[in-house]
């Protein structure tokens, strides 16, 4: 795992700690969660080339990354970020689910994007 990858995911943890008693910590530990999964899928769908994929989860994973930072924050721009992040999350599980009954990490994915595209609704 190269480094940037484990920056981000010791971030997400010390955030998820952080925050974890607050009362929107559903909405953070679903984006958190989500960001990771598809850390997760993008390194698998590089080897079998699906470009389409790799793009939306990339940007799903920085959405959700955000979208927690801002909610840990109590940004007031979470609403409108949480239903920007709720949009590319469907977006992201629609291109996974495409993918999902020939590789795990792509079923893995959609439904974690479902639960967050739900959550930030």
């Amino acid at each position: 795992m190269c480094n940037i990858l484990k920056l981000r995911i010791y971030t997400f943890v010390v955030i998820i700690i952080k925050f974890k008693k607050m009362k929107n910590s559903n909405c953070i530990d679903t984006c958190l969660a989500c960001a990771v999964t598809c850390e997760k899928c993008i390194t698998d769908c590089i080897k079998h080339g699906h470009e389409q994929c790799i793009a939306l989860c990339r940007d799903c994973a920085d959405i959700c990354a955000l979208c927690a930072r801002f909610e840990a924050r109590g940004s007031q721009y979470s609403k409108d970020l949480c239903a920007l992040c709720a949009k590319i999350c469907k977006a992201c599980a629609d291109e996974c689910d495409k993918h999902a009954a020939h590789h795990e990490s792509c079923k893995a994915c959609a439904e974690a994007c479902k639960k967050c595209a739900e959550a930030c609704s």
